[in-house]
């Protein structure tokens, strides 16, 4: 008998092959190769409304522009929160999870925009 090489089967070809996919790359599929994009956990005060939770990691851009409707890491008289982006009246605002809107001045900074949600937890 012969030596089996494996590559000389008889059978047919699985149906699902052409469906199967290699490992998933986070890095790559999250972009965490560029300088700008940082993962960040989130500790306590979270955004439930917007499935946010404690223990989250969220993907975040230094680099990306903010927008209305956003969430972002932002930091207050050196306190960091997470808090939904909105202009009213023509001045951005930040609503953090309280519901109480803070307006950006000088006190206060958006460090970076979410842009994906890791869980952990299920």
């Amino acid at each position: 008998m012969g030596d089996y090489r494996g590559d000389n089967t008889t059978g047919f070809q699985s149906p699902a092959q052409d469906y199967i996919e290699g490992v998933v790359d986070l890095a790559a599929v999250l972009d965490l190769r560029r300088p700008s994009r940082y993962p960040v956990r989130v500790k306590g005060q979270a955004l439930e409304s917007r499935g946010i939770r404690d223990g989250d990691i969220l993907i975040t851009d230094a680099a990306t522009e903010p927008a209305p409707g956003v969430v972002c890491v932002a930091m207050i008289g050196g306190d960091v929160i997470l808090a939904t982006l909105a202009k009213r009246d023509g001045d951005w605002v930040l609503i953090p999870s309280s519901g109480v809107s803070v307006a950006i001045s000088e006190d206060v900074e958006v460090w970076a925009v979410v842009h994906a949600l890791v869980r952990t937890d299920i």
